[in-house]
C-alpha cells in the first residue's frame, strides 16, 4: 500500500478574455495540489473557487489546505479514495453536505492522478473505463444586450460551435430572457441549447418562463430556483413543462438520493468540483442512471487539471450531450498551457497518459510550496 508523504500547495491564476459576470476581475484563480507517496510518484489536482457561484474563496481555499487537510491525508492511501474523503470529513465537518467541497476536490483528483500513474491507467480507465474518446462543448451565452448576445453567438460559431448555453435571470428581465432565447434558437435553429438562470428565479417567475422557453426551443432548465426550495422544484418538475436540471445543491450522493424520492429533478448539469472530486461526482453519475434521470455536463469555467478530470468522468460516463465546459472559452490559450491537452474547435480529446494526462508547466511549478 502506497502512502502519501508530502503534500505542496499553489495559487495558480489564469487570465481571463472577453467578459462573464461571475468573475470580478481578468483572473480566474485556482490552487493547486501536489501529492507525493513513499515511492516517490506525484499526482496533481486543482481547485476552482469563484465566491459568486459558492462560499469558498481562494483565500479559504488555501488556509483550508495549508491548515487541516494537508496533515489528514498524510499516510493515506491514494487510491484508497473513501477513506481519503473520510479523513477529509474528519477535518472539515459537513453541514447540510460536504464541507468545502471546491477545495477537497483538489485532494481527490490529486489522488487520482497520482493512482493512475502509479498502475500506468488513465482516470477514466480507474473509473470503469471510457465510452467516448472526446467530449464535446456547448458555448457559454452571458451578455447584458441582445447585441453582445448576437456577437458572442458569431464568435461561438467561428469557432466550430452549433450548440448554446444560455445565462438567464438577475440582472435580465424575463422578457428580456426570452428574447435571448429566441435569437439563441433563430441563430442555431438545430443546435442543442438549455438555458441555466443560477438559482434566480422565483416559483411563479419559473412557472410563466418555463413553457414560453420551451416553445422558443430550450431543451431543459438549469437550476430556476434556490436549492432549499423543494416544494417548489416538485411543483415545477409537475409542471413539465420542460426537463428541470439542479446545479447548485448538489453536492453529495445523500443528497442526490433525497432529492430524487422528493421528485425535484429530472437531471443535473454536473459538476465534479462542487461536489468535493471525482468519488462523488462517479457515484451521482450512477445514481442517475440507476434512476432514469438526465446527466448534463457542466464546469466552473475549469482550467486544466480541473478540465482533465471533468473530461475523464464524462469519457466514463458517455456524456452524449454538449457539455457547457467555459474555460476554452473564457481563459487564455483555451484554458491550458499543454498544447498536448486543449480544446480544439467544440471538442476535447481524452487526455491518453496516465492519471489525467495533463502536464505541470513551469510557472506552476514555481508556485508550490510544501504545506
Amino acid at each position: 500500500m502506497a502512502k502519501i508523504v508530502r503534500v505542496e500547495i499553489g495559487r495558480v491564476d489564469y487570465p481571463l478574455v472577453g467578459e462573464f459576470k461571475f468573475f470580478r476581475t481578468q483572473a480566474r484563480p485556482s490552487v493547486l495540489v501536489r501529492l507525493t507517496d513513499d515511492a516517490g510518484v506525484q499526482g496533481l489536482g486543482q481547485a476552482v473557487p469563484v465566491e459568486s457561484w459558492t462560499y469558498e474563496t481562494v483565500e479559504s481555499v488555501e488556509s483550508t489546505l495549508h491548515n487541516y487537510l494537508a496533515g489528514a491525508v498524510l499516510g493515506a492511501d491514494p487510491a484508497d479514495l473513501p477513506e481519503v474523503h473520510a479523513r477529509m470529513t474528519h477535518a472539515i465537518r459537513p453541514s447540510f453536505s460536504v464541507g468545502q467541497p471546491l477545495c477537497k476536490a483538489a485532494i481527490d483528483l490529486a489522488c487520482y492522478d497520482l493512482w493512475g500513474k502509479r498502475e500506468g491507467k488513465t482516470v477514466a480507465a480507474l473509473l470503469g473505463g471510457a465510452r467516448k474518446t472526446e467530449v464535446r462543448l456547448s458555448w457559454t451565452v452571458n451578455a447584458a444586450s441582445l447585441d453582445k448576445a448576437e456577437a458572442s453567438l458569431e464568435q461561438g460559431r467561428a469557432l466550430g460551435y452549433d450548440s448554446f448555453n444560455v445565462k438567464l435571470g438577475s440582472p435580465q428581465t424575463p422578457a428580456y430572457d426570452l428574447e435571448l432565447v429566441r435569437l439563441v434558437h433563430k441563430f442555431e435553429p438545430d443546435g442543442f441549447h438549455w438555458g441555466d438562470a443560477n438559482t434566480s428565479y422565483d416559483l411563479d417567475t419559473a412557472l410563466a418562463q418555463a413553457p414560453r422557453l420551451a416553445d422558443l426551443g430550450l431543451r431543459a432548465l438549469e437550476s430556476p430556483l434556490p436549492p432549499n426550495r423543494i416544494r417548489a422544484y416538485q411543483r415545477l418538475r409537475r409542471q413539465g413543462a420542460l426537463p428541470i436540471l439542479m446545479d447548485e445543491g448538489i453536492v453529495a450522493p445523500e443528497e442526490v438520493e433525497e432529492f430524487i424520492a422528493l421528485g425535484m429533478f429530472d437531471g443535473i448539469a454536473m459538476k465534479v468540483a462542487r461536489c468535493g472530486g471525482l468519488w462523488n461526482a462517479s457515484r451521482i453519475v450512477r445514481l442517475l442512471e440507476e434512476n432514469g434521470l438526465k446527466l448534463f455536463g457542466s464546469g466552473l469555467t475549469d482550467p486544466e487539471f480541473s478540465l482533465a478530470a471533468t473530461i475523464h468522468l464524462f469519457a466514463w460516463a458517455g456524456l452524449d450531450r454538449p457539455a457547457a465546459l467555459n474555460g476554452p472559452q473564457f481563459l487564455a490559450g483555451r484554458g491550458t498551457d499543454d498544447a498536448q491537452f486543449r480544446a480544439v474547435r467544440d471538442r476535447v480529446q481524452l487526455p491518453s497518459g496516465p492519471g489525467l494526462g495533463v502536464t505541470l508547466d513551469e510557472r506552476a511549478e514555481r508556485c508550490l510550496v510544501a504545506a
